[in-house]
């Protein structure tokens, strides 16, 4: 018989998380429980759950590998002809999610979104393998395509133009995502989660607040 979705539950009880004990800078808290999930050898440690939305709100969720962060904030890449890309530009609000399910552990994150530097944005490029980089030409991403044959095609044109001298396309590029708030959330008995909030002040400095779950 098959189960219902409804009876699907298990019991979170590995950790607990209380605002007394937390850091006091929100990326310092992120870094912490970053490191753990590192440590903790998590299978795509950097996927996240990439939010945007159209000009009119409508939204759009997909899962990306997440590729840097400092004190400003969250960084990806993408194509930006791609559908986030577009969205991003007509609307900079977006907002990630890390879920680490070994760890009983959730990071939400929102806030706007800038274009890094082109300076940045090669420095990666040009770190990635050839053919993830050849990739970035070869796909018009988020367009109707054919066939899986058009992607092939362009992949064996665009490695005869470049041979090993790949350079970036300027339609591909990364993202910061300058958070306004990054809620930690860990997992609890009887669905009574732990949920500490920080919130960026006029001040720019964290606000610190525990939410019911």
């Amino acid at each position: 018989m098959k189960k219902a979705i409804a009876d699907l539950r298990i019991e979170y009880m590995r950790e607990t998380l209380d605002e007394s004990s937390v850091a006091q800078d929100a990326i310092e808290q992120f870094t912490k429980w970053w490191t753990e999930a590192v440590n903790s050898n998590i299978d795509e440690v950097n996927a996240m759950t990439l939010a945007t939305a159209t000009k009119e709100g409508i939204p759009s969720a997909r899962i990306v590998l997440w590729k840097d962060y400092d004190e400003k904030g969250f960084i990806f890449f993408t194509n930006y002809k791609s559908v986030k890309g577009e969205e991003v530009e007509m609307n900079p609000h977006a907002a990630l999610v890390f879920y680490w399910k070994e760890l009983e552990r959730q990071v939400r994150i929102q806030g706007r979104t800038e274009k890094i530097t082109s300076e940045e944005s090669d420095e990666y490029f040009h770190s990635r393998p050839a053919g993830s980089r050849i990739g970035a030409w070869a796909s018009p991403q988020s367009r109707v395509i054919e066939s899986r044959q058009v992607l092939d095609e362009n992949v064996k044109r665009f490695t005869e133009k470049f041979n090993d001298n790949i350079p970036r396309p300027s339609h591909w590029g990364g993202y910061r995502v300058l958070p306004s708030t990054i809620e930690f959330w860990q997992g609890r008995m009887s669905r009574l989660h732990d949920r500490i909030r920080y919130t960026k002040t006029s001040d720019n400095k964290w606000l610190i607040e525990r939410l019911a779950p």
